[in-house]
């Protein structure tokens, strides 16, 4: 198997970064971390280092300054957990799944239910035809094939995933689709002068993100800009359901508003916001954006030279580049949950010990972002970075796989406490995980405090 290094030279180089930034890079640490038979340390720490290393190349096109760059890969899993390890005010995370989530038997096997938002809940209990109940649902999928009961649900607004094999998961038309895309896509779409960086004091001062995502994958590629000097600022509706612990973990460094896309005022403040921004970040549900008047070439008509940041679940070719996904979805339906439950010797699925298609994907999103930008910067235009969580999951199955990886102990507290701070918040005192990327002159961390959704006006902060 490749090592960390090698992996993460292949990416770096995939997307232009010079090959002697790595000189300055530093790894450490061994796996595998997790009990998992998967390499996820190793993939949380060349995820992380990623985006580090193009901060550390930026600040260096600002400044001439070049900086060592060092990633643990303890501390990087740990940080691509960070929401198992939040405190507010001493007080641990509630429940992280909705009573009817999870997995259940179908007639030919299993599927995954994701009901955390009310919407998918009841458009699953729609389509089975039962109250929300765990006993309810179980008897009324054991009526239904596994693929048939996928294909019904998502037609129906729902989000579930059939388990699959990975051989059967790459049999699929989608598999083979994906298979011929990069795990990150920068492709130029428009036309702009070269634009200078503005003043500042750290790799990304003076830039403007507008981040639209919520749950993970995408809330952690703003949380990663913020933390190397961006000003990001999250949208999102008064109406839109969120997973307030995630949007806790995820917020900080993050300015917060409100803005109704639904009506034309929305839609207006959003174009304004646009016009003076550097990177729009977005994890809408494929084209539903483009819907609203946003896709990226109109973003890129409205502001020449913005770099435009796409997440979808299972990428955007194929036949399934419009369906709705998670990281806990995307992990059935590709192999990785039955994969998991072979080595450990079950018969059903089983998880990955994190979320590691939502946290790798983000920190990759953070790093295309950057990437980007600095092109920008270079040659001009406007560009459209693409990532997956199923392109993420493409990645990690090929990093190989972990022998006996199961029998790994996990973490405990006292192994996590060392990459724990406490700060202030508008949600009370938070304990969580630092950023785990160490940067010896433009050190990482977020300047602005996690806030409620909707805390501050639509409107950038002032440039230094």
């Amino acid at each position: 198997m490749q090592s960390p290094r090698e992996i993460l030279s292949d990416i770096w180089t995939s997307v232009g970064g010079e090959a002697s930034a790595l000189d300055a890079l530093t790894l450490t640490g061994e796996g595998p971390q997790l009990p998992s038979s998967f390499r996820v340390a190793a993939a949380a720490q060349i995820s992380v280092a990623t985006s580090a290393l193009a901060a550390a190349a930026i600040w260096k096109m600002r400044s001439g300054e070049a900086q060592e760059v060092t990633v643990d890969m303890r501390h990087a899993v740990v940080e691509c957990r960070s929401e198992r390890y939040l405190r507010v005010d001493g007080k641990p995370p509630p429940p992280a799944w909705d009573a009817i989530a999870g997995t259940y038997k179908t007639r030919d096997g299993f599927v995954r239910l994701h009901t955390n938002f009310p919407h998918h809940r009841d458009a699953v209990c729609r389509v089975l035809n039962c109250q929300a109940e765990r006993d309810a649902v179980q008897a009324a999928l054991l009526q239904w094939d596994g693929e048939a009961f996928e294909t019904a649900a998502y037609a129906g607004g729902a989000v579930v995933a059939f388990m699959r094999s990975h051989d059967e998961w790459s049999a699929t038309p989608h598999a083979r689709a994906l298979a011929g895309l990069p795990l990150i896509s920068i492709t130029k779409i428009g036309e702009a002068a070269p634009k200078r960086w503005p003043r500042g004091k750290r790799p990304l001062a003076g830039i403007r993100v507008l981040d639209l995502s919520r749950v993970i994958a995408g809330p952690v590629a703003g949380r990663t800009l913020a933390a190397h000097g961006a000003d990001v600022l999250l949208i999102s509706g008064p109406e839109l359901p969120a997973i307030p612990w995630l949007t806790i973990d995820t917020g900080r460094g993050k300015l917060t508003s409100f803005v109704e896309l639904k009506n034309e005022q929305g839609r207006t403040a959003l174009r304004e916001l646009l016009r003076e921004a550097d990177i729009f970040s977005q994890g809408y549900r494929p084209r539903a954006l483009a819907s609203l008047g946003f896709p990226p070439e109109d973003a890129a008509r409205i502001n020449p030279g913005i770099i435009y940041v796409t997440l979808s679940a299972y990428g955007h070719a194929g036949p399934w580049a419009e369906r709705r996904g998670f990281d806990s979805l995307v992990q059935t339906a590709t192999g990785f949950n039955h994969a998991e439950g072979q080595a450990a010797g079950i018969v059903g699925p089983k998880e990955l010990p994190a979320q590691m298609l939502d946290h790798a994907t983000g920190y990759f999103m953070a790093f295309g972002a950057m990437m980007a930008k600095a092109r920008r910067a270079r040659e001009g235009g406007s560009w459209h970075v693409q990532v997956s969580l199923a392109q993420t999951g493409r990645w990690l199955w090929n990093l190989g796989r972990v022998p006996g990886g199961l029998d790994t102990r996990d973490l405990t507290g006292e192994a996590v406490l060392p990459f724990i701070e406490e700060v202030d918040s508008g949600f009370g005192v938070l304990r969580s995980v630092r950023h785990s990327a160490i940067l010896s002159k433009t050190p990482a961390f977020w300047a602005r405090p996690a806030m409620p959704l909707g805390s501050h006006p639509p409107q950038w902060p002032a440039r230094e």
